[in-house]
């Protein structure tokens, strides 16, 4: 008895849930109680609800809420040789860059890192034109809606957008992730840690860093001195540094070590990347 009254519990929440969506939820904030509805009787968990919400929200966000400023840009110069702009690729380690002419508002393409490759097997690269390797560059302005700006990166295949302002000068620019990460939240990549691990190491010399590293698993490892009783993490004192939330790309020099944002959002820092500096004898 017990077994059939569950049952029918469960298809009467499952009439109502279909009944709701079938009278369509007048406002977003009928639509979302609904979905809330849900996730508390179980029929969404928590991931889901997420996602669902998130891909509703990207309807009210535009372009410039969310796109890396111009200050904060990794460019390229078309002049530039290899031996100039290589080290900033492997320093900032992105698939992607603009690359630009006489002034950083003139952009003249995309570049993918993974183009240059055919230059380890070149001995003599005393010819090398980067503008014979750029990719087509899209363009969008400030006030474009992410929900529209996702469905054109889809459409074009497109991963990379330089925003523009109303006066035709560069703003920022604005990657799929970028989008992506309003919808499902943060996504890891090459330089996100191990999930049982807080510091990796990268070939480079640099470090990957989670922002939720202890400050006193941050001293051991770098034999560093942060103050062990004012910050709990090293994201503490990087915050403290700056004297505000930094945002992505972002870079200060703290005890003789070099920290850019790699990751970030409104509320917090997610991930670091620390460069040794040599120290001052």
């Amino acid at each position: 008895m017990s077994e059939d009254n569950s049952s029918n519990g469960h298809k009467s929440w499952l009439d109502k849930f279909t009944q709701a969506f079938a009278q369509e939820p007048k406002t977003r904030k009928e639509l979302f109680e609904l979905l809330r509805e849900a996730n508390r009787n179980k029929l969404l968990d928590n991931d889901a609800l997420a996602i669902v919400e998130g891909a509703i929200q990207i309807a009210d966000l535009q372009v410039r809420d969310i796109m890396i400023p111009r200050s904060q840009m990794i460019s390229i110069k078309a002049c530039q040789s290899p031996e100039e702009f290589l080290p900033s690729i492997i320093d900032a380690a992105h698939s992607r860059y603009p690359v630009v002419g006489e002034n950083n508002d003139e952009v003249l393409g995309i570049l993918l890192a993974k183009d240059l490759l055919p230059l380890i097997l070149k001995k003599d690269n005393s010819n090398f034109d980067l503008r014979t390797l750029l990719r087509p560059c899209n363009f969008v302005p400030e006030s474009k809606r992410l929900n529209v700006l996702l469905k054109e990166f889809r459409a074009n295949h497109n991963h990379m957008a330089v925003v523009i302002d109303e006066y035709g000068g560069v703003a920022g620019l604005v990657t799929i992730e970028d989008v992506l990460e309003q919808i499902v939240g943060d996504i890891e990549d090459e330089h996100d840690v191990e999930e049982d691990s807080y510091i990796r190491p990268l070939p480079t010399g640099d470090f990957i860093v989670k922002a939720l590293t202890p400050v006193d698993d941050f001293n051991e490892f770098f034999d560093s001195g942060f103050s062990e009783d004012e910050f709990d993490t090293i994201a503490g004192v990087v915050m403290s540094a700056f004297g505000h939330l930094p945002k992505r790309n972002e870079t200060i020099e703290i005890d003789h070590m070099r920290f850019r944002v790699l990751n970030s959002d409104s509320r917090r820092l997610h991930l670091l990347r620390i460069t040794p500096l040599n120290k001052k004898t």
